[in-house]
C-alpha cells in the first residue's frame, strides 16, 4: 500500500506536473486514508477495500470536526489514487465511485479596504534594511496577486522592472506576466540597491528575497513579516499572505477591471475561481450602501 502511494506521488510530480506543496498535500491526505485502512479497518491490501470502508473513514474525519472543504478534498485525494490504480493495472475496482463529495459552505475571501492598505504598505520602517526589504515585499504582492509561494521563489531573472512586468511560474508549471505599478517598482528598486546586497553577506544566488542570513525567504518567515506589519498598522483584521492577492482581485473589480484580465494575472484555470470576487464587490457595495445612505 506505501508503494503505491509513493508511485501515485511520483505520478503527480513527473507526469502531472503538480507543485511540491500540492503533492505534500496528497501525501498527507493520502497517509492518514491507508493509515485508517491498515490500523483501523485491517486492511492490507487496496483490492480489499471497499465502499463502506472509506464511508467509515469519512465519517471518522466528520467525528474529529474535519470542514467540509478538509473531507471534499480527502474525498477527491481518495478518488485520483483509487483512479490510478486502476489505470495501472493495480486494482480491479473503485471503491470511491458512488461517494458524493458534501456541499461546501461558500465563504467570501477577507479582503482589506483600500484605506487599510495604504496603512499596511505603509508600515515598514525603511531606515533599516529589513524595513527595505519588508516595503518590497508588500508592494509587490499587492500589485501582482502573487501567491505567497510564488513570491518567495521568484529570481532576480524574472523581474523586468524597465519593463513595468514580472514573469511568474505558478500552480501546473503555468507562467504569467504581471504588470508592476509605479510604487512596486519604486520599492524594489530601492530592495535591489540598498538592502539585498547586505543582507546577501557572501552568499551568491538568484533569489529575489532573502532573509536576515542572507537565505531564501520562507512562507513561514513572511507570515512572521505580514502579521508584524499588521500590528505596526494597527489593523484589527487576522491576515494571512492571501489576504492582500484577495485585496488585489477585488479592488481592480471595483475599479472596473475585466474578468478575464483578473483571472490571468491571477493565474486561475478556470474563471469560476475568479468570480468569487465579484461577489465580495457586490457584497462591500451593499456595505456602502446600508452605512451612507439616508433611506437604506
Amino acid at each position: 500500500m506505501d508503494k503505491a502511494l509513493e508511485d501515485y506521488l511520483h505520478y503527480l510530480v513527473v507526469e502531472k506536473g503538480l507543485s511540491s506543496n500540492t503533492t505534500q498535500a496528497y501525501r498527507r491526505d493520502l497517509s492518514q486514508y491507508l493509515h485508517y485502512m491498515k490500523q483501523v479497518e485491517q486492511i492490507d491490501s487496496l483490492n480489499d477495500v471497499h465502499r463502506s470502508n472509506i464511508v467509515s473513514f469519512l465519517f471518522h474525519l466528520k467525528e474529529s470536526d474535519r470542514a467540509a472543504t478538509t473531507i471534499s478534498r480527502n474525498i477527491s485525494s481518495i478518488r485520483s489514487f483509487h483512479q490510478f490504480l486502476i489505470r495501472e493495472g493495480r486494482s480491479t475496482q473503485d471503491p470511491s465511485v458512488h461517494i458524493d463529495i458534501p456541499k461546501a459552505e461558500k465563504r467570501l475571501p477577507k479582503v482589506l479596504s483600500p484605506a487599510e492598505v495604504e496603512a499596511l504598505l505603509e508600515a515598514p520602517d525603511r531606515s533599516n534594511l529589513l524595513g527595505i526589504r519588508n516595503k518590497a515585499m508588500l508592494e509587490m504582492l499587492y500589485a501582482t496577486g502573487l501567491r505567497v509561494t510564488e513570491l518567495c521563489t521568484m529570481n532576480l531573472a524574472d523581474l523586468h522592472l524597465q519593463m513595468g512586468f514580472v514573469n511568474c511560474v505558478g500552480k501546473g508549471n503555468k507562467e504569467r506576466i504581471i504588470p508592476l505599478g509605479r510604487e512596486a517598482t519604486s520599492a524594489l528598486k530601492a530592495y535591489l540597491r540598498y538592502s539585498r546586497p547586505q543582507l546577501l553577506k557572501k552568499q551568491r544566488h538568484d533569489v529575489l528575497f532573502v532573509n536576515h542570513h542572507g537565505r531564501q525567504m520562507s512562507r513561514q518567515g513572511f507570515w512572521k513579516v505580514l502579521k508584524q506589519m499588521t500590528k505596526d498598522a494597527r489593523i484589527e483584521k487576522e491576515l494571512t499572505p492571501h489576504t492582500l492577492r484577495h485585496s488585489f482581485a477585488t479592488h481592480l473589480l471595483e475599479n472596473g477591471a475585466d474578468l478575464r484580465a483578473v483571472q490571468e494575472m491571477l493565474g486561475h484555470a478556470d474563471i469560476s475561481t475568479t468570480q468569487i470576487y465579484t461577489q465580495v464587490s457586490k457584497t462591500r457595495l451593499k456595505d456602502v450602501y446600508a452605512n451612507f445612505h439616508p433611506r437604506a
